[in-house]
């Protein structure tokens, strides 16, 4: 089973969305079986919350429900359950990295290098933002997202269900 987490502040806007996008991927491609996808933030400010609501009405507008996700904070021990602990900005990565043992740094990365014309770039926190700000976000984290679970079955060998 390989395991992807995707972390920002909170748990409550980007990584929520990425793990409800993901998650609806990769159960229409009917690797349930293969792919675990989870969530969660690097402060506990939301613990227990559902995601903005903002985000859940974006998600559903595209046929994704984020009901179901509550936010937690980031575990030491996700560094070592997680194969991919995916950051939403890159101060997110630094703090990951800080935080993180030696041995699992390799597993931390920027979210939108799985973008293919965003790598090395952060997700914008649309927290503060408009209503657009929701749909950019949603927009690349489809994309980015999409790119990973092609990265993730051609490097784990993952063909089907």
């Amino acid at each position: 089973m390989i395991k992807v987490l995707f972390v920002c502040t909170g748990n409550i806007c980007r990584s929520p969305t990425a793990d409800g996008v993901f998650r609806k991927m990769v159960r229409d491609a009917g690797l349930d079986n293969h792919i675990s996808v989870d969530s969660c933030g690097l402060s506990a400010y939301h613990v227990g919350e559902l995601p903005d609501p903002r985000s859940r009405e974006m998600a559903q507008s595209r046929g994704i429900d984020l009901s179901d996700i509550r936010s937690r904070k980031i575990k030491p021990t996700d560094y070592h359950e997680f194969d991919y602990v995916l950051a939403m900005d890159d101060g997110h990565l630094r703090d990951m990295r800080r935080q993180a043992p030696n041995t699992h740094q390799h597993r931390i990365e920027l979210f939108l290098d799985y973008h293919p014309l965003m790598a090395g770039q952060s997700v914008p926190d649309p927290y503060y933002g408009g209503a657009n700000g929701f749909v950019d976000v949603f927009d690349m984290i489809e994309e980015a997202s999409s790119n990973l679970l092609s990265h993730i079955r051609e490097k784990h060998g993952i063909q089907g269900p």
